[in-house]
């Protein structure tokens, strides 16, 4: 029996993969900023983790619809 690991095609750049990259320095940023004593930060790093919950649940995320208006397409 073997086990095949999920992997992303990393070969270009796709509208989904411009989300997770944004959404996880967006996540880094604010965890930084939080460590340097900007304390209201973490706020901003909630709004992210919500944002990405939406997104799975619903389908609707407004940086893909910004990031697809600047001419990327999807898988």
């Amino acid at each position: 029996m073997s086990k095949k690991i999920y992997r992303q095609n990393v070969d270009y750049w796709y509208l989904e993969r411009v989300v997770f990259l944004v959404a996880g320095l967006l996540v880094v940023f604010s965890v930084l900023m939080s460590l340097a004593g900007y304390f209201n930060f973490q706020y901003f790093a909630l709004l992210i983790g919500v944002m990405l919950v939406n997104f799975s649940l619903t389908g609707y995320c407004p940086l893909a619809i910004i990031v697809a208006k600047l001419g990327m397409r999807g898988k």
